[in-house]
């Protein structure tokens, strides 16, 4: 992922918003919010070279600058309403677990609201497991909702 990608990437991040059920976030940031929170090395778009567009991101963040937990990573990954249930999610995490797992990450996590159940199963079969549900963790629109924790810890790690 990088600067030339930034107005397909926020624009899925908004079209993500929009819909209500992938994020407590109410308007996607500026390219350069969004690129300073995230990790370059965590971070990748599909490309659909034939339609010469972006059809879906994953990205990372720190989830502490805590040294205890510098192997651990938040992640979100967005897909293009047209460009669902074709595989880019799956190999968004795939191309997000293949670099953690090259820099020795020992855990992906991430919340999800319970309502998103095609995140929930594309994070399953990509190998995150349900830690447990946070009730009411957060205020969406003015309402509480949940998030479900799901995270994905590497097999290489004793």
């Amino acid at each position: 992922m990088t600067t030339e990608h930034a107005d397909e990437v926020l624009a899925i991040y908004q079209a993500g918003i929009d819909e209500g059920n992938a994020t407590f976030e109410t308007e996607a940031p500026t390219w350069e919010a969004f690129d300073a929170a995230r990790l370059a090395e965590y971070r990748f778009v599909a490309f659909d070279r034939d339609a010469g567009r972006v059809l879906g991101w994953v990205a990372a963040t720190a989830v502490s600058d805590r040294c205890v937990y510098a192997g651990v990573v938040e992640h979100s990954v967005y897909v293009h309403a047209d460009a669902r249930g074709r595989g880019v999610a799956s190999a968004l995490l795939k191309a997000l677990v293949d670099s953690t797992e090259a820099a020795g990450i020992w855990t992906i996590q991430s919340g999800i609201f319970p309502e998103n159940a095609a995140s929930l199963a594309v994070h399953a079969r990509a190998g995150f497991r349900v830690v447990g549900t946070r009730e009411r963790i957060g205020r969406h629109h003015g309402r509480w909702r949940d998030t479900v924790l799901v995270e994905r810890r590497s097999p290489h790690i004793d």
